[in-house]
């Protein structure tokens, strides 16, 4: 399922500092966490789409890049995400 309008504005209004911040970078990685687990259902029902895989591929390493930038440059942020989105295990 995409991600709607309204979601996202939910998710700008809850990580970032005022409801137009879409480029902090823990709104990033909300909006791409929220797409990522939005295409699992996707790949359930077509496993063979191999052009929407390369996609999300791309969109994980993208969030790996800035949960890896955010570590480096606010620890205690970086441990909040982690938290709030339940990435790590």
């Amino acid at each position: 399922m995409p991600l709607t309008k309204e979601r996202k504005a939910e998710l700008v209004k809850k990580y970032g500092a005022h409801e137009n911040d879409t480029g902090r970078p823990e709104v990033q990685i909300a909006i791409l966490t929220e797409t990522i687990n939005g295409l699992a259902s996707h790949f359930e029902r077509f496993r063979k789409d191999h052009h929407s895989r390369r996609g999300l591929l791309k969109m994980v390493g993208k969030r790996r890049r800035l949960l890896a930038y955010l570590q480096k440059i606010d620890m205690d942020r970086y441990r909040t995400i982690i938290k709030e989105l339940d990435l790590r295990k």
